[in-house]
């Protein structure tokens, strides 16, 4: 029984994905610029490469102005790479105009051909600075007048930021069926209220697993409020070895070199840096004991240097296998893995644990993605 109703209430499958470091997150040894690892077209794609050769489902590809390239130009140049994985995009509401939006997405989700996921963000922009209230009322509509778009002939749309009427859809119609799924983070009333409204996965980062529980059971309460489930999401760093003691004795070597201020400018840099939900991640490297562990197999050493996801699942195949099922019974579907360095953990990970768990696409799951192409005028629909 899961802790709350999950729209993939019978899946007995998780969507298993990993990380690509766009936004210059990686390193051999935590905080310490190496350039072998910097954020570049050829390091990052070798990463999606390697992840889907693997069998990973899906990879997230992260936004941020001051460090790495642009999201939605890295999926792009990923199409003709890939054939399997999945691309998580993430996409900060309002950076682009929704209708533009809603043709980029739409192109890339033809492109991939019904393999593109997004991760709604409402951070910041690069040199604003804005109320929260705002950011998620922009989001709200951004996504609101995207799924117009891709469900609808026209879209109409009054609202306090963004206002159309009567503007044709056929530009901006996707690959996917109801378009591609929404993953989405946060923690504030509003964000939970716009999840539980319009979005699908609810994505969260390592906490105890009691903090976890209340965090789906406030999401669910939010989505059963518009008549609606959700699916959850995990996203966490991992340090898998043969033994625990390899896995605790890599964690140390990972922080090793770590200069503790340097580390506090690459959380300040962040747009997030003063989020809740980053608040949260503090919070419980404050409960971990001597060595960093709030509890036995999670480890918030990586927090000292990196803003948001801020903890690692540390330990042997066997127990990080047992940590997944855990959270998997919780109603866990969606899991964001990743790891230092992403090539090498990706690797480690890809060959220990892996192959033990049964893998699936969400996008799938759901029925977004035809089995042919679709009668869209980017794809096989009538030229008009």
């Amino acid at each position: 029984m899961t802790i709350v109703p999950v729209t993939s209430a019978g899946l007995d499958a998780a969507e298993i994905s990993w990380f690509s470091a766009l936004c210059s997150d990686d390193y051999e040894f935590l905080g310490v610029p190496d350039g072998r690892l910097r954020s570049s077209w050829d390091h990052c794609s070798s990463i999606v490469k390697t992840a889907e050769a693997h069998g990973f489902r899906n990879i997230l590809c992260p936004s941020s102005y001051q460090v790495g390239q642009d999201t939605l130009s890295f999926v792009a140049g990923c199409a003709p790479i890939t054939d399997r994985i999945n691309m998580l995009a993430a996409v900060r509401c309002g950076e682009m105009q929704p209708i533009m939006l809603a043709r980029t997405i739409a192109t890339l989700d033809h492109m991939l051909k019904g393999r593109l996921t997004v991760n709604i963000i409402s951070s910041d922009f690069a040199g604003q600075k804005e109320d929260s209230a705002f950011r998620y009322q922009r989001s709200r509509e951004v996504v609101e007048i995207l799924k117009q778009a891709w469900t609808q002939d026209e879209i109409n749309h009054d609202g306090k930021v963004y206002q159309f009427s009567g503007l044709p859809t056929a530009p901006a119609r996707p690959y996917q069926t109801g378009g591609p799924l929404l993953y989405f983070g946060g923690y504030s009333p509003d964000a939970l209220d716009l999840c539980g409204q319009h979005c699908d996965v609810y994505l969260m980062w390592p906490e105890p697993k009691e903090t976890i529980a209340e965090r789906m059971r406030a999401a669910n309460e939010r989505a059963a409020a518009h008549g609606r489930t959700l699916d959850y999401g995990l996203r966490v760093h991992m340090i898998v070895r043969d033994t625990e003691a390899e896995a605790k004795e890599y964690a140390e070597h990972l922080v090793s070199k770590l200069d503790d201020e340097y580390g506090r400018a690459i959380r300040d840099r962040a747009h997030d840096s003063i989020s809740l939900g980053v608040s949260h991640q503090a919070h419980a490297r404050e409960l971990a004991d001597q060595f960093g562990y709030v509890e036995p197999h999670l480890w918030t050493g990586i927090g000292r240097a990196r803003s948001g996801c801020g903890a690692a699942l540390v330990g042997s195949t066997d127990q990080v296998l047992s940590e997944i099922e855990s959270y998997q019974k919780m109603g866990i579907r969606a899991f964001i893995f990743s790891g230092y360095p992403h090539l090498d953990e990706c690797d480690s990970f890809g060959s220990r644990v892996l192959p033990e768990l049964k893998t699936c696409s969400l996008p799938h799951e759901y029925g977004r993605v035809p089995a042919t192409t679709p009668d869209t005028p980017l794809g096989a629909g009538e030229r008009r």
